[in-house]
């Protein structure tokens, strides 16, 4: 099966973004976040990770400034309700997999719901998280999909400055 939407990933990254799983146009473009919508590209850019907002097709530039793209599930669905816990089980290890592979300083989890299934918690908290994976710091973000409408773009781009500021750290 071709992967419908390849991952942005480079060995030792300072941060890999990772979304739920790819939208139908991401899947279709074979460009991630490439709704019209989807307010991903505007948020990394205003928190600090990229100088200028890259487009949807030019998104391989963002390892250009030591961060990546993947998701844990490689389904493409409209909506990411329509995943089962299944799916996400299924493909938790070769998610880890990729993870010890690549071995990025933080793995930041677009919005609660990959993680709580990989990670087994029903409570997850936003920002960054006790645990792990193989050596990656693990943060939770909210999800700047345009679906989620609870928090404003302003609240985005201060979760996302957080984490900007922590790999800056490093």
């Amino acid at each position: 099966m071709v992967d419908p939407l390849p991952d942005i990933i480079a060995p030792r990254l300072a941060v890999l973004f990772c979304g739920i799983n790819p939208g139908m146009l991401a899947a279709a473009t074979g460009h991630h976040f490439a709704g019209r919508a989807n307010r991903f590209w505007r948020v990394v850019h205003l928190a600090g990770f990229t100088p200028q907002e890259i487009q949807p097709e030019n998104d391989r530039q963002i390892l250009q400034y030591q961060c990546g793209l993947t998701s844990v599930v490689k389904q493409p669905t409209a909506r990411a309700d329509q995943l089962s816990p299944g799916d996400f089980k299924a493909a938790a290890a070769e998610f880890e997999q990729k993870i010890a592979r690549y071995a990025p300083r933080f793995v930041a989890f677009l919005g609660k719901t990959a993680y709580a299934v990989l990670s087994g918690q029903r409570e997850i908290a936003w920002g960054l998280q006790d645990a792990t994976i193989t050596g990656s710091a693990i943060l939770v973000l909210p999800n700047p999909s345009g679906r989620n409408r609870a928090f404003t773009l302003d609240q985005l781009v201060e979760a996302y400055r957080q984490l900007y500021l922590l790999a800056r750290e490093g």
